[in-house]
């Protein structure tokens, strides 16, 4: 999804780049690769996280722990400000962009994404939907659920709200392929986030039941094979 979202993006090439939220990298790596920055600085909170990214990145950019409501530079710092997939997780929206306000130069560009988590986002929700057949309590760990900000509508808003101007959003989409189902389900076995995290808490016979019920409601390839859509929603706004 990053090579996507770039492309909609289309930032300057030379640009100063900041990015919130780094995680892994995926989203740093297209940067680098894509649009020709005269810098990057990316911050996340989580340090084995910015070490996975220093290795990806392998020398290229700067990765930094920070918080995104509390951000570490001057004032008209950077010419572009971007996050992807991490909007809502940030613990107070509101402060970060404010704090993004603060540190983008006049006329610079704001732009974030994040998963339509109840939409299109089929991986998820395919899992979730077989979740709540079994068990109406699931709902509550949906992420389509927990994060009203993943539509358009309320994405929109809230960035309008901070003070931007020229506000756009979009929906990307990209096809998800996986080999087979256990392809697809390994993602699940983690334990790390609410689906995965749902998972582990049920007994075995019940993680096999979701399994099979996940399985499904899959649609097939006739080589086992599947493919999903994956849609993100996008945002951009200047200063």
């Amino acid at each position: 999804m990053a090579p996507v979202f770039l492309d909609w993006v289309k930032a300057p090439e030379s640009s100063k780049w900041l990015e919130i939220g780094c995680g892994t990298g995926a989203l740093s790596e297209a940067i680098v690769h894509s649009a020709n920055p005269n810098q990057l600085t990316s911050i996340d909170p989580s340090e084995l996280f910015l070490e996975k990214a220093k290795e990806r990145l392998q020398g290229k950019g700067e990765f930094i722990v920070g918080d995104a409501s509390k951000l570490s530079f001057q004032e008209n710092s950077f010419d572009i400000i971007v996050s992807g997939l991490a909007l809502n997780f940030f613990p107070n929206i509101e402060k970060a962009l404010s704090e993004m306000k603060r540190v983008i130069k006049p006329n610079g560009t704001i732009a974030a994404y994040v998963w339509d988590y109840s939409g299109r986002i089929d991986m998820i929700r395919y899992f979730w939907d077989a979740a709540f057949k079994m068990d109406p309590n699931s709902r509550d760990l949906d992420e389509g659920i927990r994060f009203p900000i993943c539509t358009e509508k309320h994405l929109k808003k809230t960035v309008q709200k901070a003070g931007l101007s020229n506000v756009e959003t979009t929906t990307l989409d990209i096809i998800t392929h996986f080999k087979d189902f256990d392809d697809y389900w390994s993602p699940f076995l983690g334990g790390q986030g609410p689906a995965p995290g749902y998972l582990a808490s049920l007994s075995n016979p019940l993680q096999e039941q979701l399994r099979n019920k996940v399985y499904s409601l899959l649609p097939f390839e006739k080589d086992g094979s599947i493919k999903i859509l994956g849609r993100a929603i996008a945002v951009k706004a200047n200063a």
